[in-house]
């Protein structure tokens, strides 16, 4: 024989060549050598094969498995989704595309397939980006990425046409040729609400329409009438269309334009004569042009050769991966039922010859020898026949990890290698565990896995660390094309090639939240010192103390000031007084924390806001007049007991005022009185008091004694910018709420830092630990819009498309500088865009200066000033003034001083006053100039440039300024925004917003975003570039470091990073390295792992589409003791061949198996992105038990998903509490905004829905959610009206929502559940209760899929449930495989047979087949029962499960809370393989004495199985502590109780600590209620309810309710033999059912053999033993 990679005995008869090689081309010097031997051992083996029977060559030749994933909704145009792949990338990319295409000549589009034309159209965009963004944008448009995004489009076309009642629908019956394919498509569509993205059908032919919002205008001739009209009317009458971030808006439109939205598609002709008649009403300022692509239904043969391109076709989708797993063989599960003929889906496709069979490439050997070409094939279908490799020994596979990372790493392409392997692994391991190891590649992995572990995997995209577990193709491309546009942008700024690469290879450092404010001040009262007060003196003064283990919970008593506790409150505020109670309470108990206040009045404080930010004229005056606040009252107060009698009595005076206002009884809301504030100071000073303690406090009232104390403690708190937070606590400088929890919590996060310092001896016990904290990294200023909470993220904006679109609004900025640092270089550049009309923009603008007057070395202004367009003339006068001398005398040193006396002159003449008269122009220009001169500026500037300036040019930039805050911000005119390096601060609190807020901000985003890109710009010697050199000031880099670090803020990516470069990749190691490759990938694989199978296609993507340089070392396990992977794979990836040459079809990517095994039984597993929910639809075969030799003639077993929807996902919190565990959330669109709800889970707020593409509105449901909570937006909750959240999806990576709910006002002590036996609940808060469940109940619906087929199946049943009466028994049940689906119908007879109850079965629809689906329905009508399928995608942060078997499993147990809709209240579960003898109604309305779930436990008395009970003994005994072990094939759930006790919340806890653990749970499904049982009680159901052979005597078999078909793990019997023989009327139920089923899908029935005897049971003749396959677990 020939041995080629290893070999094994072909035939006795065959020549044996101990020589090993390989003919694939990598040595062709033995390859020549043994070309003339080789044809003749080929030839002879060839006749060898042809004696071995050519029949058992044809019945064995190999097959094929295919399989696709189409998307739900119909084709979408190729062009436009070029349009919209060009627009993600530059918005005026797309109105340039529509440009070129428009001038595209039509010789050019000479071609008439779909692969020309899809050439065509990437030819034109190409020639808009550079070479690298090209190659993706190709790659992304044969993915059809943006076919989602077309889809919302046709929703809001959808909208747009149904808003208005259309006049000419008598031409609705066009002659419109449409195919079969597209009406079946639409009324697939239709089927589903969900699909909101139905596309429309234009009336009367009509192709394009313009929406204005009061009218649609189908012709140009009824556009140019509605521009002639605008002009004539000031205003639109109408209310103008809503539009989105997502819209395209032409660059030439004007913000207050009335709106003009274009529905068409480019190509057709009336789409250009619409577009070229609105960029001109665009261009004078008439319309704000919109374009909305759509290509209507029926106007495919309208819009030219290549624009309907992808539209006719279904769309099938790409990146995902599909599993053939190699079945485990244990206990036999497979139908015996005949396989079905007749239906093929046969592939059109040739097979691959190129590739490697057992080393020969059989396409280079047909080419030698054509004649021989019937005899090669037949010896090569024998090679595939039994490619399979068997069970290696032990010994061989010790080394196969080390063995094919050697094969890899000699390939000639090493990607393409282990993806061959790792895709085809059981057929080449052979061949691999005889491979020669060299010990070089053994011995630096071994080295390696010193300092990473075995198998591990890691990838690293420029640095950053890529979650492996979680990516996907399109989040991949998503991050690659944001390296590549940034890789662009630099290198168009001049930036050098390395410097780019460095710039996108750092990593910033990462987000902390954790500013400390320094407090350090007099206003600062503390009530303890740990280290001198004598109360502490017992306490041990050593530091080392902290490090000491203790107990949870148990605190460190140390005699040192460790933790500072300092609450900034309002004496006069329930909160406050709260907060001085409590710390007194701790005082008292010797906690060891020290204690202080800081005390504000809240009322000081406004009046300081409405005096912009000074004190109030009323407090600079001794004014005995204006009444006090009972606030600063308090605080002066306060100041004369701490001063008179000391600190402790000062609070003892603040508790005596809390312990007053609690006992009073007529407050109202224990509100704060006057006389509650007098009690106290008499009671807290008459002990100490030498005169009357009343006289006292009156002259303290009268004299405004401590009245400047009082108002600077205020104005502290003001500047530290800690009165928004009301009641806050500083720990050591760390902010805050006030709660006690919060204290304990702050203290558990401090201790660690400290205890590190503590370690390192960076703290000593002469340390002061709040001086060094504070001075290490203190600011002064707080404010929470800057320093925002983790779940927030702030806003950014990149600068860079408007520096590099030429746009002058950023270009002609002259920056202002602190004094003396003109020529400095300024990495941190604050933009304030000012409306200069109002007196809120003035006083931004005022502290602007007032912080360069402050002095900033790293910081520069901008001022870019915005006014309404009837704006006069002081106004740009004013205007004028500063942009003259912010370019011409910005490097004095007064100028700052001139501009503050200027702002202050103008807002006082011109804000504040009545408007002025033109006249006074020239005196405006007199003060200026007098100012000037006051300030060392010379006038001149002034009197030649503001007599004669031109009002126009500065009402046109002014216009200017508008269009860029509207275009990048979506902003009006009159806004105040803050723009640090593209981080957006709006809306700003202009009463709160002071210089010390810029401070801030230069501090936090230089920190954090700014300070790593200059250090790297710093570091280019600009003299090298090609630059001119008078551009190289310091302006120049400054603007760069600016555009660089506003681009590089809008990353969304990880910021670890690890460091691969300390792993050897001399011979263990793929490095790639590309030539000016800006991406760089680091990666450690593992290639025989899931993971390494997924990572492989992915990796070779990039390598080909981003070129990326690659640096891959491999990391497979050392000692290998099984097979590490058991399966085949594919990954889906577009190529070009999917677009058909001969015709304008569009195939779409699909998996492609070719030459499986045939006698092995494979498990089809899709690994799709997180997002899809998908379900197939083709599948003629058994997806479960895939046996090939089973398929007959046909070649390639076919199997077709569809997308059944995306999965919208979130949580969501309520500040302060816990998730709100059941509160109801509905989503919908504007027209319908109740299509799906959900409810909320405890475990981390989470809940998810179904959605398609298109714009959503998320809402609280009507009851008690929206009667108790209100959604906060952005931080604001409006307690009038109901907020909906928008939710845009346009494409495949579904979205997850960040939802934050507060409690109304009078709500906040009401619960949201409340359990239905509450004891303490009146009579009438039960009534209220009961009527909104059953409201609740009423539009709780299917939120997880189902709903509409609900509805359906009530009105297919109606005579059959006339039979039927009384209250409906709801069961629930799954099934997968075609074995199992016919168990399920047997179950499903045997209920409905033993009741005269109503029947509602809920199926789990994931692992349903295509025919069960198709005659279920047919099933429910004929025996009158109704069903629902229902599913629930696994959640991302629950541990998930890798065998379909125990997804299988888990889905009975984790999700039983959200699964079912609201209104069900209880359900049965039983196994499909269940057969029912008894009436579920009596089970179903059994009393299961309050407890959520009710099971079976394990029968005892069949003492064969004692050594199979594994819960008598050990761990299970000693857990169960003396409770039942239960049988999880049929149980009750009471889904009220379940619900109401959070038992889905509980049993998700104990899954998720148990599951990572791949020893726990070996019985998922049994396991964990068993194990939690005592968390979410069980009640055991009386033994009759569940019989089965393997555990239960034959004595009990005639009392039994149901008899389960249980695996006997110690006979191992087939299911089927078992089913016959143990269960008499099983073989009636089953012929019943197969019949029903035959006649529905229109096959014969096969009639099955009974089995002679209960002793010797027989198997179908129609299934022999080959055919039988194995289920691998299953319940005991």
């Amino acid at each position: 024989m020939f041995i080629i990679n290893g070999g094994s005995t072909l035939t006795r008869r065959s020549v044996i060549v101990s020589t090993r090689f390989r003919l694939s081309g990598h040595n062709s010097r033995m390859e020549s050598r043994f070309r003339s031997g080789f044809c003749v051992l080929v030839l002879f083996s060839c006749v060898c094969i042809g004696g071995l029977g050519s029949v058992t060559a044809e019945n064995r030749r190999p097959k094929n498995i295919q399989v696709a994933i189409r998307a739900k909704w119909s084709g979408t145009p190729l062009l436009l989704e070029a349009g919209e792949l060009l627009s993600k990338e530059r918005k005026d990319l797309f109105w340039e595309f529509i440009e070129v295409w428009h001038h595209v000549e039509k010789d050019d589009l000479d071609s008439y397939t779909a692969k020309g034309c899809t050439k065509i159209i990437l030819k034109h965009v190409s020639s808009l980006l550079s070479e690298q963004l090209a190659s993706l944008l190709q790659f992304s448009l044969t993915l059809r990425s943006a076919s989602p995004r077309l889809v919302l489009y046709r929703q809001l076309a959808k909208e747009s046409l149904s808003s208005f009642p259309l006049v000419d629908d008598s031409n609705s019956n066009l002659e419109v040729k449409e195919t079969l394919e597209i009406k079946e498509n639409l009324e697939t569509e239709k089927s589903d609400p969900l699909l909101v993205g139905v596309n429309p059908k234009v009336p009367a032919g009509k192709c394009c329409w313009v929406d204005t919002g009061g009218a649609l205008l189908f012709d140009v001739a009824e556009l140019l009438l509605w521009l002639r009209g605008l002009t004539e009317r000031a205003e639109d009458s109408f209310l103008q269309p809503e539009l989105f971030d997502f819209d395209h808006i032409h660059f030439d439109s004007k913000i207050a334009s009335p709106v003009a939205i274009l529905y068409g598609a480019l190509g057709t002709d009336c789409f250009k004569q619409f577009h070229v008649n609105l960029v001109q009403a665009a261009k004078e300022g008439k319309v704000k042009y919109v374009v909305r692509p759509v290509l209507p239904s029926g106007c495919e043969e309208k819009v030219g050769l290549c624009g309907a391109v992808g539209a006719t076709d279904s769309l099938n989708l790409g990146g995902y991966g599909v599993e053939l797993a190699l079945k485990n063989m244990e206990y036999k599960a497979m139908d015996d039922s005949m396989i079905k003929k007749g239906v093929t889906l046969e592939d059109p496709r040739t097979e691959d010859l190129s590739q490697e069979v057992r080393g020969f490439i059989f396409s280079k050997i047909l080419e030698r020898k054509p004649e021989l070409t019937s005899e090669i094939m037949a010896f090569r279908d024998y090679l595939l026949s039994s490619t399979i490799s068997e069970t290696l020994d032990v010994w061989e596979l010790k080394d196969l990890g080390h063995q094919t990372a050697q094969r890899i790493i000699h390939a000639s392409d090493p990607l393409q290698s282990m993806q061959e392997i790792n895709q085809n692994f059981p057929t080449v391991v052979s061949s691999l565990s005889r491979m020669k190891l060299y010990d070089s590649i053994k011995d630096e992995i071994i080295a390696n896995q010193r300092m990473i572990p075995p198998g591990k995997s890691l990838m690293a995209l420029n640095g950053a660390l890529i979650n492996i577990e979680d990516i996907d193709l399109y989040l991949l491309l998503d991050m690659i094309h944001q390296e590549l546009s940034f890789a662009d942008q630099f290198s168009k700024l001049k930036i050098p090639h390395n410097v780019i690469r460095k710039l996108l290879s750092t990593v910033p450092p990462p987000e902390s939240n954790m500013v400390r404010i320094d407090f350090r001040s007099t206003h600062v009262h503390y009530l303890n010192n740990l280290e001198e007060d004598a109360m502490y003196k017992r306490w041990r003064s050593n530091l080392n103390e902290i490090l000491m283990p203790v107990f949870p919970g148990q605190l460190r008593y140390i005699r040192k000031n460790l933790f500072h506790s300092v609450y900034v409150l309002d004496p006069a505020t329930s909160c406050g007084l709260e907060v001085i109670e409590m710390i007194t309470s701790l005082y008292e108990n010797s906690f060891p924390m020290r204690f202080g206040v800081i005390l504000y009045s809240t009322n000081f404080i406004k009046k300081i806001e409405i005096s912009g930010g000074d004190l109030p004229a009323s407090a600079m005056k001794d004014d005995s007049k204006v009444k006090e606040d009972i606030s600063s009252l308090i605080i002066r107060l306060f100041f004369h007991i701490k001063e008179n009698h000391g600190t402790r009595s000062a609070f003892q005076f603040l508790s005596h005022i809390n312990r007053l206002r609690m006992d009073s009884a007529d407050s109202v809301h224990d509100a704060l009185e006057m006389h509650h504030v007098e009690g106290a100071f008499v009671e807290t000073v008459l002990p100490k008091a030498k005169s009357p303690p009343q006289d006292l406090l009156l002259k303290l009232e009268n004299e405004q004694t401590f009245k400047e104390h009082a108002q600077d403690s205020s104005m502290f708190v003001f500047k530290l910018g800690l009165d928004k937070m009301q009641c806050c606590l500083l720990m050591n400088g760390l902010v805050y709420d006030s709660n006690e929890e919060t204290l304990m919590n702050a203290m558990n996060e401090e201790l660690p830092r400290i205890q590190e310092q503590v370690y390192y001896g960076q703290i000593s016990s002469h340390t002061d630990i709040l001086d060094k904290f504070l001075s290490e990294s203190g600011i002064n200023r707080y404010n929470p819009q800057i320093i925002v909470d983790s779940k927030v993220k702030p806003r950014f904006i990149s600068l860079a498309s408007s520096i590099l679109a030429g746009e002058s609004v950023l270009k002609d900025v002259n920056y202002l500088h602190s004094p003396e640092t003109i020529d400095d270089l300024k990495p941190v550049t604050h933009l304030l865009a000012v409306d200069i009309t109002s007196k809120k923009g003035i006083k931004l603008l005022r502290e602007g200066i007032h912080f360069l007057i402050g002095g900033s070395k790293r910081a520069r202004l901008g001022v870019l000033f915005s006014a309404s367009e009837d704006a006069d003339l002081s106004i740009l006068l004013f205007v004028k003034a500063f942009e003259i001398t912010a370019s011409t005398y910005s490097h004095k040193k007064k100028v700052l001083d001139f501009l503050d006396q200027l702002c202050s002159f103008y807002e006082h003449r011109f804000i504040l006053a009545s408007p002025i008269t033109s006249e006074s122009t020239q005196a405006f220009i007199d003060k200026i100039c007098e100012f000037a001169e006051a300030n060392g500026l010379t006038s001149m500037a002034y009197r030649s440039s503001l007599p004669e300036y031109s009002a126009g040019e500065v009402r046109k930039h002014l216009n200017e300024v508008a269009q860029f805050l509207y275009s990048q911000l979506g902003l009006e005119s009159d806004a105040n925004v803050a723009i640090t390096n593209g981080r957006v601060m709006f809306p700003i609190d202009e009463s709160n917003f002071l210089s010390h807020d810029l401070n801030l901000l230069e501090s936090v985003e230089f920190k954090h975003r700014i300070k790593h890109i200059w250090e790297i710009i710093e570091e280019v010697n600009w003299q090298d570039i090609d630059v001119d050199p008078d551009m190289l000031t310091s302006k120049f880099v400054s603007d760069i470091i600016m555009v660089v670090s506003s681009s590089m803020a809008m990353r969304d990516r990880n910021s670890e990073s690890a460091r691969f470069e300390i792993l050897s990749a001399e011979y263990s190691a793929i490095i790639l390295n590309s030539e000016n490759a800006t991406i760089h990938i680091d990666a450690v694989i593992d290639p025989l792992s899931p993971s390494g199978q997924k990572l492989s296609p992915l990796l070779r993507v990039l390598h080909k589409y981003a070129k990326t340089s690659m640096r891959i070392v491999l990391n497979p396990l050392s000692s290998l003791v099984d097979l590490p992977l058991k399966n085949y794979y594919r990954y889906v990836l577009p190529t070009m061949d999917d677009f058909s040459s001969t015709d304008y079809t569009v195939n779409g990517p699909k998996a492609f198996f070719a030459n499986m095994p045939l006698s092995k039984t494979l498990t089809m597993n899709l690994d799709v992105p997180e997002p899809w929910l998908v379900e197939p639809v083709i599948a003629i075969h058994d997806l479960d038990n895939i046996l090939l030799e089973n398929l007959g003639d046909t070649r390639t077993l076919q199997a077709v998903f569809e997308l059944e929807a995306l999965v919208l996902t979130g949580h969501c919190s309520e500040k302060d509490h816990e998730p709100p565990r059941g509160l109801q959330l509905i989503l919908g669109t504007k027209s319908s905004p109740h299509l799906v709800d959900t409810l909320v889970m405890a475990n981390l707020g989470y809940w998810q829905m179904k959605v398609f593409p298109g714009v959503w509105y998320l809402q609280l449901a009507p009851g008690r959610s929206s009667e108790l909570y209100v959604l906060k937006e952005d931080g604001d909750a409006s307690q009038e009206k109901s907020l909906s959240k928008r939710i845009t999806i346009n494409d495949l990576r579904g979205k997850v929502v960040h939802l934050e709910v507060m409690k109304k006002k009078s709500k906040e002590q009401e619960k949201l559940l409340v359990s239905a036996d509450d004891d303490n609940l009146s009579q009438e808060t039960k009534g209220n209760q009961n009527s909104w469940n059953s409201n609740f109940l009423k539009w709780a619906s299917g939120f997880i899929g189902g709903t509409e087929q609900s509805i359906r199946e009530k009105n297919l049943v109606d005579h059959g449930k006339g039979e039927r009466h009384g209250k409906t028994i709801n069961i629930f049940s799954i099934a997968s495989g075609h074995l199992y689906e016919r168990f399920l119908k047997i179950m499903i007879l045997s209920v409905l047979k033993n009741t005269h109850r109503p029947v509602k079965f809920w199926f789990i629809k994931n692992y349903l087949s295509p025919q069960f689906k198709d005659m279920i329905p047919h099933m429910a009508k004929h025996y009158g029962f109704e069903y629902e399928l229902i599913t629930y995608k696994w959640p991302t942060w629950l541990h998930k499960q890798k065998e379909k078997q125990r997804i299988i499993w888990a889905y009975k147990i984790l999700f039983l809370d959200v699964i079912f809709p609201l209104s069900l209240e209880k359900v049965v579960f039983v196994d499909a393989d269940q057969i029912v003898r008894a009436d579920m109604g009596e089970l179903y309305d059994m009393d299961i004495m309050g407890r959520p779930l009710a099971y079976t436990p394990f029968c005892d008395n069949n003492k064969d199985m004692d050594g199979y009970r594994f819960w008598r003994q050990g761990f299970w005994k000693e857990h169960l502590r003396g409770k039942p072990y239960h049988i999880s094939a049929l149980y009750v759930v009471d889904l009220k109780k379940f619900r109401q006790t959070a038992a889905g919340d509980n049993l998700r806890v104990v899954y998720e600590t148990l599951s990572k653990d791949p020893n726990s749970l070996a019985n998922l499904d049994q396991d964990l209620p068993n194990y939690a049982q005592h968390a979410v009680p069980i009640y055991s159901l009386p033994q009759e309810w569940l019989w089965c052979e393997s555990w239960c005597g034959n004595a009990t078999k005639s009392k039994a309710k149901t008899i389960d078909l249980c695996n006997n793990p110690m006979t191992k019997e087939p299911k089927l033999q078992g089913a016959r023989r143990i269960v008499s009327e099983w073989p009636d139920l089953d012929l019943e059912a197969r019949q029903f089923t035959a006649k529905i899908l229109g096959d014969e029935v096969e009639v099955l053999e009974t089995p002679a005897s209960p002793n010797q049971p027989q198997i179908s003749k129609s299934v022999s033993s080959s055919e039988e396959d194995l289920e691998s677990k299953s319940e005991l």
